[in-house]
């Protein structure tokens, strides 16, 4: 296994797949030091062509039990806005990685943790997870993507419930309302995300990052605009070796038998 990372944060690199774990106990709250170590392992894992898939972790105990809210009361008002921005760009950049990402959920994801969950394509919790925007109860809102991201993954209703309340979320009310896309035992929430990972090892990368591109950024436009950003996509990935290699061998031996180089 190849590992690098800084204080608070690793990018581990195993059999074709990058874990970002998050390192700092006891509850993996998020300050100015781990958001800076977040951005920089997401990049390194996004240009990083021996990963293919990348995992959000932060141990069988805890994901991330929100922002650091001893960092922020200290921080005078004017500083807040600086604050989020930080963050904010820090979990962009999970979010831009385009590759497939899964967030494997233990214990809890509160605030900054569960905006950081969000950020990835997938979730995975354990059965014993708790997951939620409690920043209301501090006389604050979300501010890290919170009243963005959440809205736009389980609608603009329940969203406004989970915000207005602050309340946590458990994993099977999560599973139902679409938070959280597969809940396995506590102890298996890193296999199960490693499992789904695994299948995009020996996948076209340039075809999933052209899906994922296209499905987020069509997100944000009206569908004319997202089906011409579509066909752009469609279009480029043309001249890729990956895609006559699918199509020869689709042509030739049948459907899900080539062999990808990821170029």
């Amino acid at each position: 296994m190849d590992s690098a990372g800084s204080e608070f944060i690793r990018l581990e690199v195993d059999g074709g797949i990058g874990t970002i774990r998050l390192d700092r106990p006891p509850m993996n709250v998020v300050n100015r030091a781990c958001a800076e170590e977040i951005q920089l392992a997401a990049g390194q894992a996004a240009q990083r062509e021996d990963i293919r898939a990348v995992i959000i972790y932060g141990g069988e105990q805890v994901f991330a039990a929100g922002a650091d809210v001893k960092e922020m009361a200290a921080a005078p008002a004017e500083r807040m806005g600086e604050l989020a921005a930080q963050l904010t760009s820090s979990f962009a950049t999970v979010a831009d990685v385009p590759k497939p990402t899964v967030a494997a959920i233990a214990g809890f994801a509160l605030g900054g943790g569960c905006e950081l969950a969000l950020c990835c394509d997938r979730r995975i919790a354990a059965e014993d997870a708790k997951i939620g925007q409690p920043e209301i109860l501090l006389g604050t809102i979300p501010g890290a993507g919170g009243t963005q991201r959440l809205p736009r993954l389980i609608g603009p209703s329940r969203a406004k419930e989970l915000i207005y309340t602050g309340r946590f979320v458990r994993a099977d009310e999560a599973l139902r309302m679409g938070l959280v896309d597969e809940v396995v035992a506590p102890g298996e929430v890193y296999t199960a995300a490693r499992r789904w990972a695994e299948q995009f090892i020996a996948g076209p990368a340039r075809a999933l990052a052209a899906a994922k591109a296209a499905i987020d950024d069509g997100l944000d436009v009206d569908l004319s605009e997202g089906l011409r950003l579509e066909g752009e996509a469609f279009a480029a990935l043309a001249h890729t070796e990956d895609r006559v290699t699918g199509m020869r061998s689709f042509l030739e031996h049948g459907p899900g038998k080539a062999t990808f180089s990821g170029r």
